[in-house]
């Protein structure tokens, strides 16, 4: 299913993504720093959950309290579990 997330406190508006079970594909960021967020999307692109949360969670932009990466891995996590609330 495809997922959208409206980020908070960093350069991209948005990302998209599908969930199928626990594995994210297809990983889009609409603004931001273009090169690294393309890097990014391809190098977890596969990845379960788990993986996204454990490598992305946590990371830092400057002095923001998050990153791009950071809100990744709280929307996978975020879809994950509406999607287990079905």
């Amino acid at each position: 299913m495809r997922y959208s997330y409206r980020t908070r406190s960093v350069c991209a508006m948005e990302i998209c993504f599908d969930l199928e079970g626990n594995v994210v594909k297809n990983i889009e960021f609409t603004g931001g720093c273009n090169g690294n967020l393309k890097a990014i999307s391809k190098l977890v692109d596969g990845w379960t959950v788990e993986q996204i949360e454990e490598k992305l969670r946590g990371n830092t932009c400057g002095r923001r309290p998050t990153s791009c990466a950071d809100q990744l891995a709280l929307a996978v996590r975020e879809a994950y579990n509406s999607q287990l609330a079905g």
